[in-house]
């Protein structure tokens, strides 16, 4: 087992946004939001001290042009310090895009369920579980 390079040192939510505009939209979006869709949109920023701030955002979403939707966005920022000199850019690239989200993906995609749960759509799951390895291979491959 490699010992890790880095270290979460707080995380936290950073933006959480739910929209169902009215009454019509909740009870079409009730009917149809299994169409709805995840997404995740992974940045970071250099801090000082070796420090990096990793955004997280995860939205669920119609990806159809409905007019009468609901929206559901959550921005999670997580805060890591690299331990050791990393000279090689695409070992801090998978340890931005995949190891550090794979430690926090589980929080990440509770405090979102609990969002859309709480926003009155109790029977969505998030059947698929995101891939963070195959994510980076496919972004830097």
């Amino acid at each position: 087992m490699m010992t890790e390079n880095y270290k979460i040192l707080s995380e936290f939510i950073k933006d959480i946004s739910a929209e169902t505009p009215d009454i019509e939209s909740y009870l079409f979006v009730k009917e149809n939001i299994s169409k709805y869709h995840l997404t995740i949109n992974i940045n970071s920023k250099a801090l000082k001290n070796k420090m990096i701030e990793v955004c997280t955002t995860l939205k669920y979403q119609d990806k159809d042009a409905s007019e009468k939707k609901s929206y559901f966005e959550i921005n999670y920022a997580t805060i890591i310090k690299i331990i050791e000199e990393i000279k090689d850019k695409k070992v801090l690239e998978k340890i931005l895009l995949c190891d550090v989200q794979k430690k926090i993906y589980p929080r990440l995609e509770k405090a979102l369920l609990n969002l859309i749960h709480d926003s009155g759509f109790h029977s969505v799951q998030f059947e698929k579980k995101i891939d963070f390895e195959k994510l980076y291979k496919e972004q830097f491959n």
